[in-house]
């Protein structure tokens, strides 16, 4: 792919990847979309008591949360959303070293493969000097949502 040429379906900004989140667990957890280039999405993640293991360094689960957060809203900046998403079938992580209490962790997320059935994402997360904190990669499927018809009101109903 391209690094010249956007990725992203036509409109995607940073305002409305901010704005699909609220009230879910990326928001919990202090998660936040920093940056969108050409053919990567960014994202931020403290290291406080939301997301740290009780030897006070970023938790393992966190990080993968923190992949998945940004590999699959960037899979669904690809496609429809008004017919499709895309859906996590497996996620791994390796875990290369610790990010301290106070440390803010940054994931970037690349594709490594866009197909019509599936995606497959990489996602690096680095701590505040750059040095890799955790390496992970995401498959997705793509689903076609159902078509919601609502039935009409049968005459005399209350509505």
């Amino acid at each position: 792919m391209s690094a010249t040429t956007p990725i992203w379906r036509e409109g995607v900004t940073l305002e409305f990847i901010r704005s699909i989140g609220p009230g879910t667990m990326p928001e919990h957890l202090g998660i936040v979309f920093t940056e969108i280039g050409p053919d990567y999405l960014r994202a931020t993640m403290p290291v406080d008591q939301r997301t740290c293991q009780p030897m006070r360094i970023l938790h393992g689960g966190a990080s993968v949360v923190l992949a998945e957060t940004i590999a699959s809203t960037a899979a669904n900046l690809l496609v429809d959303s008004s017919r499709f998403s895309l859906v996590g079938q497996e996620i791994n992580a390796n875990h290369l070293r610790g990010a301290p209490f106070g440390e803010l962790v940054t994931g970037t997320a690349r594709p490594f493969h866009v197909g019509a059935r599936s995606q497959v994402w990489g996602v690096e997360i680095v701590d505040s000097r750059g040095r890799r904190v955790c390496v992970s990669r995401m498959t997705l499927a793509l689903v076609e949502r159902p078509l919601v018809v609502t039935p009409p009101t049968p005459r005399g109903a209350l509505s």
